[in-house]
């Protein structure tokens, strides 16, 4: 995976060529790049789908990207959301030219989420592509996030410094940065198996701790590389126990979330992409616990949860 620098200028990169939609097979190269889970589950899902969350994933990741942005002071930060915000609502057109200028001023040195700034024209490009009401979910749901970034980028000091204060608090920016997630993956469920919809208020009621519960756990296991960073997202209010009971209580209420789509006969792919994830989560938590920050899973593990999410969903018996 080479840094976007070594593929010529950014400013070539970008306006050299038309804007060309992302394909299927770039979005999940530009997965592959950014996100070691989802790259592996996202591909569980059956398409329209599959496409659907993957530029949804992506849209959100480079949302992240402008809001993790340890390189950028506050005013930068806020800046580019905004930016973002406005291509994808529809109120601005200059997608191109804007990677230009996120570009000539990295706001992060990996190199996974340099190639999607670099490409984001295309992912908003195949984003817009998207049948329209898929579209308007995957739209709403992305402007929500930037919204709530906003609000929490503005409470950071100039450099770009954020502490959350209490456990309330933290919730808060999980929902803007991860529940909202859960209810964009509820949407999207829904609209392609409408039988679904008979079980809809049920789901609504968990999506966005399933959102919630993925992300207290990468705060719990990044906690140091974020403090390195300027983010220090567990409350000083709050003991470490106490977050850690909320994300074991999160899981299990995700764990519901799973259960539900797979009695409400939701497809395999949608029952498997979600309870990867959840098991992942369930032992990465286990190891924070047991050895503290920075604890990872090995890939093993993770090619055994597969294999189990695949045989169990083969089967119709519950994934997690």
């Amino acid at each position: 995976m080479s840094d976007a620098g070594d593929r010529g200028g950014p400013l070539d990169a970008v306006s050299a060529h038309p804007v060309v939609a992302a394909s299927a097979a770039d979005v999940q190269q530009l997965l592959v790049e950014t996100s070691r889970t989802f790259a592996v589950s996202i591909p569980l899902l059956e398409e329209p789908t599959r496409l659907q969350v993957g530029v949804a994933y992506l849209l959100f990741r480079i949302a992240d990207t402008f809001e993790d942005a340890a390189a950028w002071p506050r005013s930068r930060r806020i800046e580019a959301l905004e930016q973002f915000a406005a291509l994808v609502e529809g109120g601005r057109t200059d997608d191109a030219e804007l990677a230009e200028r996120w570009l000539v001023d990295p706001p992060t040195s990996h190199a996974g989420y340099l190639d999607l700034l670099r490409r984001a024209p295309e992912v908003l490009a195949a984003a817009r592509a998207l049948p329209g009401d898929s579209w308007e979910v995957v739209r709403r749901h992305t402007l929500r996030t930037c919204d709530g970034m906003r609000r929490f980028a503005r409470r950071a000091d100039g450099d770009g410094v954020l502490q959350l204060a209490t456990l309330g608090d933290l919730r808060a920016y999980c929902y803007v940065v991860a529940g909202i997630v859960g209810e964009l993956l509820t949407d999207l469920f829904v609209l392609a198996e409408p039988q679904l919809e008979a079980g809809r208020g049920e789901l609504d009621r968990r999506a966005a701790r399933f959102g919630e519960a993925l992300q207290l756990v990468n705060i719990l296991k990044d906690s140091a590389d974020d403090a390195r960073e300027g983010r220090t997202f567990l409350p000083p209010r709050a003991a470490r126990a106490e977050v850690m009971a909320l994300a074991r209580a999160d899981l299990e209420v995700a764990r519901e979330y799973v259960e539900l789509l797979r009695t409400a006969g939701a497809p395999a792919g949608q029952v498997a992409f979600t309870a990867l994830p959840l098991r992942l989560a369930r032992d990465t938590l286990d190891l924070v616990e047991r050895h503290g920050a920075g604890a990872k899973i090995e890939r093993a593990v993770v090619e055994r949860h597969l294999r189990e999410v695949l045989e169990a969903t083969a089967r119709g018996t519950p994934a997690c």
